[in-house]
């Protein structure tokens, strides 16, 4: 079973359908080494033999040297059509038939004689023309099956190439062919494949590990997984840190490497001793270890090593490690003196290959690694500070001493967004981290990795636990611990949690000096635990305290807090320039990890004021930004949001397609929230398709009087309440509305009083009240409500007097909603064109708009 190919079998599934509808085409499926390329094509060899004849051939490297090997296996079956061609034709073809050994063909002659006999068989019924391994043909046969390639021509023909990328030369002879690359296969698909390939399940510690090591290669997972011993699989012996020795993969890059010049394996060596080298570095380097300038170049056409721009690196994290397991120790240790001996101006990389390059324990390297990486840290380089944390550990004798280095290299690697190298590096400082309080700071981070990419409900017991180890030592962090316990709960929908933890966290901070963070926090607590308990009195206080301890502190996380209590008090726009602030802190400070809930908290108050196609991109890139981190339970957040705004915006299919990922990736992880999102999108896609049973049936699980998610459930009581009034289903409206008005009623922002005011007018039995009500709600909306519900109100209000024969009366309302509709589809703010330039000013690393203009001069 191919697992993480359906696009890609989906792309040839069309290309052979045009071929049984009576027309030619090509298509050369692409990939490094191990990626499946022969797998993909025997997956399709297997299903089209009852529909096509199929001609085929492999490329094998120890006939590269012989010109007409390929062509004679591919076309041998149909050789007794050659004395049918032309007479130049069917002599270029002459060594298939073995009657002229050696001719002296024109490459164009010989191109058209394979085409004109490819297209004659083809003639007869469907043919598909095949070849593995294309780039290991002779050239000869490379070219003439390249040339038919370019032309299928109108006969029901299909050729089908598979090749590799280790080198150019033989995909350049490919150009003009339409290609389909195999890139790696993503973490779900590779699981899938282990699980194959074990007869079981492996441990989740295990089956990560394999993942991280194989970088998405097939072909080193399956080499992996069969060199496991039984220790490895029960997880009593440590995971591999290598593909085997007799690794097919590994011996192919070995291959490649030992044909090399010795000056140009001294060069692939420089690189793979380092993930990423300026191109200056490694010429001086090479230079200071008596290396021929040319060759680098030599280098880079084995395709073992890549320069771009003014970097260089190794293709993939595969070919790195491979590579660098079999040089021998005598050959890394010189790599890396001849690197530390040029790096004088990086002084952690320096130290890092120092380090490395020291064979042995060295405390005076390791405090030296330790002050560079928390350099690097302060400094928000947390991707360069991660690695030498590991080293330190590594020099490290005691095991208190390299768990705190371990956890300090998995905290930044997380920071950095390398989620699952952060994982990998807990489970490495598991054995070692035996007290409380380490036990505790690991919990910390395991649980927001959890949190962000795993199961939230498990994310809450592991983090109240890490609290209670931290409440002795670290408060703060032990407050900190609860505060994404609480929001854990949430995103697993349950909202009772948050109560009993802020009471927890407020015990904890009791005893101790509270740092203006901890008072944030316990003001958070305390405040969304009385919004979501429906006590919206209790809640205005400390939410109020939250945003005053915010304008003191320049956290992200600081900010995003604020934001989420500034939304709650019914303060949209603070709410969304805060959480812009809480965007551009993330940024500024290079904490990846935080940008995806930064910008999920943007896109949710962008929403509230009507911006949406703001909002949308902002949604768009935290999609990016999460799946780039590694945080599924994020991307998933963000997706729902995409979904929420593709219904309001009126495209179906797009929030259907949407909804239906959310509901996939709710189920595998128990992600209520956003579920919940994706119900109310759906159900303003009802009402949009005037489906108001289906919409008011949908929304009515979201509301009620339960304790109730803000951000869903009882956001979603004004379309619920529109879809019951249409459908004259009323079923738990008043309840639904009830707990909407305490919320809205409660808040200093007018928008929320708006909705309130125009829910009771839809539910009002006379007219008079209804008038009244709807009239209040315009008031309010144009107070610095959205644009966008001022128009849905206004279309409301005129739809109800046209049901009531009032046709003059309505015309007013109806038109000033038609406008406000395409204003705010056409119309862009300053805000938001003010937020959109910060991005670009802090990705260009320029504070102004003169500074943008001397950019570019």
């Amino acid at each position: 079973m191919l697992h993480g190919r359906e696009r890609e079998l989906a792309v040839v599934a069309e290309t052979l359908s045009r071929v049984r509808d009576g027309g030619g085409a090509a298509l050369a499926v692409v990939g490094d080494p191990g990626t499946g390329r022969t797998a993909l094509l025997e997956h399709v060899l297997g299903r089209a033999t009852t529909s096509f004849r199929t001609l085929g051939t492999s490329g094998f490297e120890q006939e590269t040297a012989l010109p007409y090997a390929g062509l004679h296996k591919l076309l041998w079956p149909i050789s007794d059509r050659i004395g049918r061609l032309p007479a130049a034709q069917a002599a270029a073809l002459a060594p298939i038939t073995g009657e002229d050994p050696a001719p002296s063909a024109e490459p164009f002659v010989l191109g058209t004689a394979v085409h004109r006999l490819l297209t004659d068989a083809a003639a007869d019924g469907p043919v598909l023309c095949w070849v593995d391994d294309a780039h290991l043909l002779d050239r000869v046969s490379l070219n003439a099956v390249a040339f038919a390639a370019r032309r299928p021509g109108d006969e029901p023909l299909a050729i089908l190439l598979t090749a590799g990328l280790e080198t150019s030369a033989a995909t350049d002879r490919l150009r003009g062919v339409p290609s389909l690359r195999l890139g790696p296969l993503g973490d779900g698909a590779a699981r899938a494949l282990l699980d194959d390939l074990l007869g079981a399940e492996p441990g989740a510690d295990l089956a990560a590990d394999l993942i991280d090591l194989a970088a998405g290669n097939p072909l080193a997972l399956s080499e992996l997984a069969a060199a496991l011993t039984p220790e490895q699989v029960a997880g009593a012996a440590p995971p591999p840190a290598a593909l085997p020795v007799h690794s097919r993969l590994r011996a192919l890059h070995r291959r490649r490497y030992r044909a090399l010049p010795p000056d140009a394996r001294r060069v692939v060596l420089l690189v793979a001793c380092d993930e990423r080298l300026e191109l200056r570095t490694l010429a001086r380097a090479a230079a200071g270890a008596g290396v021929d300038p040319r060759a680098l170049e030599t280098a880079r056409r084995s395709g073992l090593i890549r320069v771009d721009g003014e970097t260089v690196e190794t293709p993939d994290p595969l070919i790195r490690s491979s590579l660098y397991a079999d040089a021998s120790l005598a050959e890394r240790l010189a790599a890396h003196r001849a690197l530390a001996a040029v790096l004088d101006q990086d002084r952690l990389r320096q130290s890092r290959h120092r380090a490395a390059s020291a064979g042995g324990s060295d405390p005076r390297l390791c405090e030296e690694l330790v002050c560079e990486a928390t350099a690097a840290r302060r400094s928000g380089r947390h991707a360069d500070a991660a690695p030498a944390w590991r080293q330190a550990a590594a020099l490290t004798a005691d095991a208190g001493g390299r768990a705190v280095r371990l956890l300090a290299a998995a905290t930044d690697s997380w920071l950095a967004g390398r989620t699952r190298t952060a994982r990998s590096l807990l489970r490495a400082a598991r054995p070692y981290a035996r007290s409380d309080e380490l036990r505790g700071l690991s919990g910390l981070l395991y649980g927001q990795i959890e949190l962000r990419d795993g199961a939230p409900a498990s994310a809450v017991q592991i983090l109240v636990d890490a609290a209670d180890r931290l409440a002795g030592s670290h408060r703060t962090r032990a407050v900190l611990a609860l505060m994404f316990a609480a929001e854990a709960g949430c995103v697993a929908g349950d909202h009772r949690q948050y109560r009993r933890i802020g009471e927890r966290a407020a015990a904890i901070a009791l005893d101790g000096a509270r740092t203006p963070v901890a008072e944030l926090m316990l003001a958070h607590l305390d405040g969304m635990s009385a919004t979501f308990g429906g006590r919206h009195d209790e809640a205005a206080g400390p939410l109020r305290r939250v945003l005053q301890l915010a304008e003191g502190l320049d956290g992200c996380a600081a900010k995003t807090w604020a934001s989420l209590a500034a939304f709650a008090l019914g303060e949209d726009r603070r709410a969304r320039d805060l959480a812009t602030m809480a965007v551009t802190r993330a940024r500024l400070r290079g904490t990846a990890a935080l940008l995806p809930w930064a910008l999920s908290t943007l896109a949710l108050t962008q929403v509230s004021l009507g911006e949406f196609a703001a909002a949308t991109s902002v949604s768009l890139e935290g999609l990016r930004t999460a799946r780039a981190c590694g945080q599924e339970n994020c991307a998933a957040d963000h997706l729902a949001m995409l979904t929420l705004l593709a219904a309001v915006q009126g495209d179906r299919d797009t929030a259907r397609a949407r909804a239906n990922s959310v509901a996939e990736a709710a189920k595998k992880r128990g992600l209520t929230r956003p579920a919940a999102f994706a119900a109310w999108a759906l159900g303003c896609l009802d009402l949009a398709d005037d489906r108001p049973e289906e919409g008011a049936a949908r929304l009515r699980s979201l509301a009620g009087t339960r304790p109730a998610d803000l951000f869903t459930r009882v956001l979603a009581t004004p379309d619920f309440i529109e879809a019951a009034v249409r459908c004259g289903d009323r079923e738990g409206t008043e309840t639904a509305l009830a707990a909407f008005d305490r919320w809205a009623r409660s808040t200093a922002g007018p928008a929320r009083t708006a909705l309130a005011e125009r829910c009771h007018a839809l539910l009002a039995e006379d007219d008079a009240t209804a008038e009244e009500h709807f009239a209040e709600a315009l008031r309010l909306h144009r107070q610095g409500g959205s644009a966008f519900e001022l128009a849905r109100t206004e279309f409301m209000y005129g739809r109800r007097l046209r049901r009531n024969r009032r046709p003059r009366a309505a015309r007013g309302h109806l038109r000033d909603a038609r406008q406000l509709f395409d204003a705010a589809r056409l119309v862009l703010s300053p805000r938001t064109v003010d937020h959109h330039l910060r991005n670009i000013f802090v990705r260009l690393g320029v504070r102004s708009r003169v500074e943008l203009v001397h950019l570019f001069r």
